[in-house]
């Protein structure tokens, strides 16, 4: 059984083990959960992590909390196949049982796809873009194709993002990597959730790879763009879906940010 650290003068005890090693967990959010807003599942992932008996590091202090840290939280509304989330853990643990524990008691929406053992370096630093699906339920194709060629022809394509400081001016095109926003044809990516998926008749759909400036470029800004450079409207709410995260290597392509702790060598 795990020991307490001794508190110090004007200290609250610590009633948690000490932090032993961290897990880098990739785990997707589909379906209905894509409307569940980032502190709801957040707090979701902290039940279920007990749920589990994962033993989760607490923090020092009067009001410990979890050691939980979250990378790039996906906007509410949005899927992704790509959130990352890191566990200070007090025992060495099997990352492949704590996968299996951890997804089978998280609700429907939630799937836990890669735990890994972290290595050296900070997961932050291994991630500064995001690769998206964009579907457009009522835009085929054939009007995408001439609004994307515009918005990759002009020096900038500023639009106003309100923030909680006030509205802010956004300039996606700088946000977008080269050549990062194509067409994608209707049978990729294989593997899509089939679910989350809109029916392809009428249903345009590209890809962006969009670098996470300040503030974060989201999908519905890139669909405001190209109405602002081409005059394109979405007569139904669009649905995307984040495929990947990473860092961008010189070809604009991501580097898997677990790929490191893969090759790391285990205790």
């Amino acid at each position: 059984m795990a020991t307490s650290r001794t508190a110090k003068a004007g200290e609250a005890p610590h009633p948690s083990a000490p932090t032993v090693a961290k897990l880098r967990m990739r785990y997707a959010k589909r379906g209905r959960a894509r409307f569940s807003s980032h502190r709801d599942v957040a707090r979701t992932m902290e039940w279920t992590l007990r749920r589990a008996g994962v033993p989760v590091a607490l923090s020092h202090g009067f009001s410990p909390h979890p050691r939980l840290s979250w990378i790039g939280a996906a906007p509410t509304g949005a899927a992704s196949e790509a959130e990352y989330l890191e566990i200070g853990v007090t025992e060495h643990l099997d990352p492949e049982l704590v996968a299996r524990e951890v997804d089978a008691a998280l609700p429907a929406g939630l799937a836990v796809i890669e735990v890994v053992v972290a290595g050296p370096g900070a997961l932050a630093d291994r991630i500064d873009a995001s690769a998206w699906l964009i579907e457009t339920p009522g835009v085929p194709d054939e009007r995408l194709a001439p609004a994307i060629e515009a918005f990759l022809a002009a020096p900038e394509v500023v639009v106003e993002r309100v923030t909680k400081n006030g509205p802010r001016p956004l300039d996606v095109r700088a946000a977008v990597a080269e050549p990062g926003l194509t067409l994608t044809r209707t049978d990729e990516p294989q593997d899509a959730d089939r679910q989350d998926r809109a029916p392809a008749a009428t249903c345009g759909r590209l890809t962006a790879v969009v670098r996470h400036t300040t503030p974060a470029a989201r999908p519905d800004d890139v669909c405001s763009a190209l109405r602002d450079v081409a005059g394109l409207e979405f007569p139904e709410p669009v649905r995307a879906t984040r495929w990947a995260q990473g860092r961008l290597d010189e070809r604009g392509e991501l580097i898997d940010p677990l790929l490191a702790d893969r090759a790391a060598p285990t205790a």
